[in-house]
């Protein structure tokens, strides 16, 4: 796609359309190629358009002052699909006026609407949310399920291993990215079920374009060592929130020390640079845009709280998994899997079955 249309709900997110757009703005000034559908009150959108008229002639503004709020129940929320800004953003993509949506909004309803508008594609049982988390390399790692689904089943979780494969080739540009399986410990006997299970499959289906290379531990996420991560959304979303709140704490803690006394404060002007670099490492705005895989169409959900940085890094996101034929990348990926290494593994299972309680 050389232009790539970005239908963006203005409405959500903390800081309001003025932020959304900005967003927008930055993001079109580093590519120029992008074009907008704004949903959500003219007359605010207009304002915030004074700001950046670089953005007028690359955008369409779609009327909408009905909003998804933020503890909306999703079953409520689809009620109302047609006449908010979430609902019509991605109305957008199904109507074919958008090739992505991008909102800041409710992600509980998001999901609801997107799935029910946009339904799963062929060879998919459940969309998973992946994003992307800082590592000590210098690639991001994938990591999905985050809380689209709180159970996942052998199969669920291969399907998951393809779309994330897929996604990383596209941000991270690897041949063949190497994926684990999130458990309790990397040796084979580990885990339940369904992740023994999974790795069985996994293990043979060869014809994929993805490296898998077994289990990995919550504590090895960050580290580098692979490039997908695969969960249930229950694990991956305790996992994700664990570990921004272990990233704030380190950063609250540096800040409390730099301040304790005067000293601190001299050790911190000479220790600036790194500790800016830490900060910049860290910023969750730098690695905004959870991506809704396994739909017909691109759906990005940006942080509730993200700056105008971050939401330029979403529709960022979004672009880029325009321009490199997400959904095509998939449907192709599990044309080679093949229906027979989503059905149970004979060896896998019995293996599994024998192995049945294994714990930590």
């Amino acid at each position: 796609m050389t232009h790539p249309r970005i239908a963006l709900d203005a409405m959500g997110g903390d800081e309001g359309v003025r932020t959304m757009v900005e967003g927008a703005a930055i993001a079109r000034r580093k590519h120029e190629s992008f074009q907008f559908l704004l949903v959500g009150d003219e007359k605010r959108i207009e304002a915030a358009l004074d700001n950046h008229p670089g953005m007028r002639q690359a955008s369409e503004i779609l009327h909408c002052d009905d909003v998804i709020s933020g503890d909306e129940q999703p079953s409520k929320a689809i009620r109302r699909a047609k006449t908010t800004s979430m609902g019509l953003a991605v109305g957008a993509v199904k109507d074919g006026r958008a090739g992505a949506a991008v909102s800041a909004g409710n992600t509980g309803a998001l999901m609801a609407m997107s799935k029910i508008a946009l339904r799963t594609m062929p060879g998919i049982d459940r969309p998973a949310l992946a994003a992307l988390m800082p590592t000590l390399e210098a690639h991001d790692v994938v990591m999905l399920d985050l809380g689209a689904n709180t159970e996942a089943d052998a199969r669920n979780l291969v399907q998951y291993a393809v779309m994330g494969a897929a996604y990383a080739r596209i941000v991270n540009g690897f041949d063949r990215p190497k994926v684990r399986l999130l458990n309790i410990g990397t040796e084979e006997i580990k885990g339940t079920d369904a992740l023994r299970d999974a790795a069985a499959r996994l293990s043979g289906a060869s014809a994929l374009a993805l490296e898998f290379d077994g289990f990995v531990e919550s504590d090895k996420i960050n580290r580098g060592e692979t490039h997908v991560v695969v969960t249930d959304g229950f694990s991956g979303n305790i996992a994700l929130k664990a570990i921004e709140g272990s990233a704030r704490f380190v950063t609250d803690l540096l800040k409390q020390a730099f301040t304790s006394s005067l000293r601190s404060k001299i050790g911190f002007l000479v220790s600036r640079p790194a500790t800016e670099l830490l900060r910049h490492h860290l910023d969750p705005n730098n690695h905004n845009g959870a991506v809704f895989l396994g739909l017909n169409g691109v759906v990005v959900k940006s942080h509730g709280s993200a700056t105008a940085k971050g939401v330029a890094q979403a529709v960022t996101v979004a672009a880029r998994l325009l321009e490199n034929n997400l959904t095509q990348r998939i449907t192709q990926d599990l044309a080679e899997l093949g229906e027979d290494a989503l059905k149970s593994n004979g060896a896998g299972a019995a293996n599994s079955a024998s192995q049945k309680g294994a714990t930590a």
